[in-house]
């Protein structure tokens, strides 16, 4: 059973820097990849970076590159999955979404239908 839960949200003036976790629970340590999506009120939600496994290859939406950093630690039991965010803008406020696929790398982008188990949400809120 998969079991996604966030961590680390709350708000922060703009110019500030957040850590986000995902507690991953019964994710195998095996090919998969884990994400992190963000919804802004009256959006759609939207993907901000994923990262493959074992690959470790990285993907950063154009809007967080240079700022977003994914990592994910797999010596952790259960898996954890980390965004750090840095140069916070009022624009990244949202929720922001864990999300995993498993047995598959990641592909181009980030898509919700690609993924198939879902954390709750945290908030995140900058203010200027």
């Amino acid at each position: 059973q998969v079991h996604l839960v966030e961590s680390g949200g709350g708000s922060v003036q703009a110019g500030g820097s957040l850590r986000l976790s995902c507690t991953a629970s019964g994710v195998p340590i095996s090919k998969n990849c884990m994400a992190w999506f963000r919804q802004a009120p009256g959006k759609e939600r939207e993907g901000v970076a994923t990262i493959s496994w074992p690959s470790h290859n990285t993907y950063e939406a154009d809007a967080v590159k240079g700022r977003f950093a994914i990592s994910q630690d797999e010596a952790r039991n259960p898996i954890s999955l980390y965004l750090q965010m840095n140069s916070l803008r009022p624009e990244d406020t949202a929720i922001y979404y864990c999300a995993a696929a498993l047995g598959r790398l990641c592909p181009g982008g980030a898509q919700t239908a690609d993924f198939g188990f879902w954390g709750q949400g945290i908030q995140v809120t900058v203010s200027s």
